[in-house]
């Protein structure tokens, strides 16, 4: 019983030696802690016992003046370019050489021709067309295009199967009241252009030009014939005359008036046209007849003739020196007779001028 007492004082002994081992490990640390926060609260913080220097500078930025607002704006010194507005050209009307007021609707695409001249002025501008007179040999490119009848004889229902969105007349043919009545009925406008004088080609191609919306092909055109005109002039003496003559089937002579276009060429040029002022006879408008007794009175510095027939006839420069009472002209004696070719002075007169003007300085170079 003894050693039992003697086990359970050894158990108590060990119990309180734990605890008072645990208790005084309980109160370092409580005595640790302790002295940390005496720590922490005994120094004062050193944040708030410097001044703060951020407000002891003054402010840098507002002494400098702002520079964003002293350059201007450039964006808006530039015009917006976005904005540009497109000037719609169709539709507009132009005046044909009538003077008629002529509505183009839109950019002509299916165009015919109803005169030599008039297919001409349309290739020259670097236009084309669908329909063209058979009569006409001129420019090559426009010979596989569909005849539509004769300059004279015009075929309206060939016409009207081409689909025309313009119709190119001839202000010197087809000016006639009958013929004028069957163009106006045509469903498509029609622009009358023909050659009538020198003027009228510079216009028809300026007019025209506007109408295809070719203005700067029509430019070069006109600016090519006024210097060939120019050259013409530089050419020519003031007191030069000369006459344009046309013979019929009974070898009867004419002579060019002012108011045709071979007449009207030659007096643009500067040259004094002996029939000028005499009155109109013979087939040949523009033209007035030329007797022999009124040739050896005019006695003409230059003789010019055309030969409407085509080769092999004989061409009337050929035949006026065998002819007994004007073998005493000047110009048969001087030989200053010069054919001119029927397309450019008669037959098709129009924008290729320049080549008949040409021919007449060649010979006034003579």
């Amino acid at each position: 019983m003894f050693r039992n007492d003697w086990f359970v004082v050894k158990f108590l002994l060990a119990s309180l030696f734990i605890f008072l081992v645990l208790g005084c490990a309980s109160e370092d640390v409580t005595v640790e802690s302790s002295e940390a926060t005496d720590t922490a609260t005994s120094v004062p913080p050193t944040t708030t016992s410097v001044p703060p220097t951020a407000t002891s500078v003054p402010p840098t930025a507002t002494s400098v003046p702002p520079t964003a607002t002293s350059v201007p704006p450039t964006a808006t010194s530039v015009p917006p370019t976005a904005t540009i507005e497109v000037v719609e050209k169709y539709p507009q009307t132009v005046k044909d050489l009538l003077n008629r007021d002529v509505e183009i609707a839109q950019v002509p695409e299916r165009v015919v021709a109803l005169s030599p001249t008039a297919l001409e002025y349309i290739y020259a501008i670097g236009g084309e067309a669908v329909g063209r007179p058979s009569s006409a040999n001129y420019p090559e490119e426009a010979m596989g295009v569909e005849g539509v009848g004769t300059a004279y004889a015009p075929n309206f229902e060939a016409v009207l199967s081409l689909n025309p969105d313009l119709v190119i007349a001839d202000s010197v043919i087809h000016a006639q009241p009958a013929i004028l009545e069957n163009l106006t009925g045509l469903p498509a406008p029609v622009f009358m252009a023909g050659a009538g004088s020198y003027g009228d080609v510079l216009m028809a191609l300026e007019n025209l030009g506007v109408a295809f919306d070719l203005v700067d092909e029509a430019n070069k055109e006109i600016a090519r014939i006024q210097a060939a005109m120019d050259s013409a002039k530089a050419a020519a003496a003031s007191d030069i005359t000369a006459v344009v003559l046309i013979a019929d089937r009974d070898n009867s002579l004419y002579a060019a008036k002012n108011t045709s276009f071979i007449g009207d060429v030659i007096s643009e040029i500067g040259i004094t046209n002996v029939a000028a002022e005499q009155p109109d006879g013979g087939p040949f408008p523009g033209f007035s007849a030329a007797p022999f007794e009124t040739m050896l009175m005019w006695d003409p510095d230059f003789i010019f003739t055309i030969t409407p027939a085509p080769e092999p006839a004989p061409r009337l420069s050929t035949l006026l020196p065998q002819i007994p009472p004007l073998r005493g002209l000047g110009a048969v004696r001087s030989s200053r007779v010069i054919e001119l070719s029927n397309d450019l002075a008669l037959r098709s007169p129009g924008p290729r001028v320049d080549q008949l003007i040409e021919t007449i300085t060649d010979t006034l170079a003579q």
